[in-house]
């Protein structure tokens, strides 16, 4: 899971303490000694509430990376979630993993950040979701005071944004299909992986393969899983869109 960046002495680690829910109990310990707890495996440390009237949009998004639901407080939570689930380097996903504590010089501090995420070579990455024009005095500082507590412990870091419109639209439509169950059809897969050996319209490569109704929901679930591959941040998906099998072009 990665190697301290620094020594045990080292000031930052000292700094900072994490909080978490460890056998179904809140768990404090310093970050130097918390750091390699499995983070993408815990329970949010706190509730997502559904306020009447209320502007946020919190929900639970089924991963098919985990096989579990990982909850959100957006939507833009939810759009960074869909595109974490659609990265071939991400093998874990939590949200709200911990709680992060520190003294600021004045007074005590606390943050959670939005999702905690396990890539496939056993490095962490921890990740706030905050739109730039959002981002206040207090936001800027608890995102400063993450950021040197991750590099402490090597994780990376990273605050995301709002997400290019038309590759967001397009990774919605394919979330629609990320399940299994689109895939289940091992002949037809088999078949558009063929024809799309070299690129060829969407539609006419799907029109190739059989009866449309039966042959896009997996040929969706292909690019989803990324067997398939287009050009989904140039443009919107439609029938002329070029498909070729991946790393073809």
């Amino acid at each position: 899971m990665g190697e301290l960046a620094g020594v045990y002495s080292d000031p930052v680690l000292a700094a900072f303490d994490l909080e978490f829910y460890e056998s179904e109990a809140l768990s404090r310990r310093p970050l130097r000694v918390g750091w390699n707890v499995p983070f993408e495996h815990v329970p949010p440390v706190r509730q997502f509430r559904w306020p009447k009237g209320g502007g946020s949009f919190a929900g639970w998004y089924y991963a098919t990376t985990t096989g579990a639901h990982v909850g959100y407080e957006s939507w833009l939570e939810r759009d960074r979630l869909i595109l974490l689930d659609a990265d071939p380097e991400v093998v874990g996903i939590a949200s709200q993993p911990f709680w992060l504590h520190w003294y600021d010089g004045t007074r005590k501090r606390r943050h959670a950040p939005d999702y905690f995420v396990r890539l496939a070579d056993g490095r962490g990455r921890v990740v706030d979701v905050r739109a730039g024009d959002q981002i206040d005095d207090a936001a800027a500082a608890s995102f400063d005071a993450t950021g040197r507590a991750c590099e402490a412990v090597s994780w990376e870091f990273v605050r995301v944004g709002v997400p290019d419109p038309v590759l967001m639209a397009n990774m919605r439509w394919l979330s629609r299909y990320r399940r299994r169950r689109c895939g289940r059809r091992q002949d037809i897969a088999d078949l558009l992986v063929k024809v799309f050996d070299e690129p060829v319209p969407l539609r006419a490569g799907a029109a190739q393969v059989g009866d449309p109704l039966v042959v896009l929901p997996v040929l969706f679930h292909l690019l989803w899983s990324g067997v398939l591959a287009a050009d989904v941040a140039g443009r919107l998906l439609d029938s002329d869109s070029l498909v070729h099998t991946a790393g073809r072009r």
